[in-house]
């Protein structure tokens, strides 16, 4: 299994009984839909870290993902809310390959994510932008290649701004469907934030803001509206239309 332009890369993921598979890299990523697995293998309970491992409900595929640490989740959070991505799973596959010594090396990136061109992202989620082990750092450069090889991309993905972070944080609260509340709220959302206007006010013309507010966060989770998110929510942010050519958003993670 030498690892020279992307040949020579092995997969182990788990079949729908729960049995390990092993299969050639290129040949598995056309055939398996790793976006539908569950953890090759579990991630890590750290003794004295305040976040473990855990479970992520997913808007986009209404499913639980596997998390291992609070940068991963807030990774996923993004990630979620990319309209390109279409599926997303954690440690789903496990990588092999040669090194140039001859020596077998794996690693089992935090994040598969689905894109709607069948395209996929593997990526890590170090703590920040200098986290990582020589053996991560290495393996970080096998699994571009591997990626690279099928068309695919690989990332550590690096942390988010703080107020970004903070921002999706709170929409994500409002992420459920229940959040969109009676029929008919989000139509007259629409409509009040026609044109941009403060929070509050759109707010107040669609409604009761007790009723509404929920609905304004969740329409924004989902880019029905749009609004700044590199700096923090309050009542007076300008909150808008989703412009016809992207999300319209400043401090956007798409």
């Amino acid at each position: 299994m030498k690892a020279d332009r992307g040949a020579g890369f092995e997969a182990v993921f788990l079949d729908p009984v729960g049995q390990a598979v092993q299969q050639r890299w290129a040949d598995a990523a056309l055939a398996v839909a790793f976006e539908d697995l569950p953890p090759v293998s579990a991630f890590p309970a750290v003794p004295g870290r305040r976040w473990g491992p855990g479970l992520w409900w997913s808007a986009t595929t209404g499913r639980h993902v596997s998390t291992g640490s609070n940068a991963m989740r807030i990774q996923l959070m993004a990630l979620d809310r990319d309209p390109r991505v279409t599926g997303l799973a954690g440690r789903p596959v496990r990588l092999l390959w040669r090194n140039h010594s001859g020596q077998v090396r794996s690693w089992v990136p935090q994040i598969f994510a689905r894109y709607t061109d069948g395209t996929a992202l593997l990526a890590d989620c170090p703590s920040h932008p200098d986290a990582g082990s020589d053996r991560a750092l290495n393996a970080a450069q096998a699994v571009t290649e591997a990626c690279a090889h099928i068309g695919w991309a690989y990332r550590r993905l690096p942390p988010l701004d703080e107020a970004l972070a903070a921002n999706l944080k709170w929409l994500a609260g409002y992420r459920h469907p229940r959040s969109a509340g009676r029929p008919g709220l989000t139509a007259a959302l629409l409509e009040a934030f026609a044109q941009p206007r403060p929070l509050i006010e759109g707010a107040e013309a669609a409604g009761d803001p007790i009723e509404v507010l929920p609905a304004v966060f969740h329409a924004l989770w989902h880019r029905q509206l749009t609004t700044r998110l590199d700096t923090p929510l309050h009542e007076r942010v300008l909150v808008g239309p989703r412009s016809r050519s992207g999300s319209g958003e400043t401090g956007g993670t798409g």
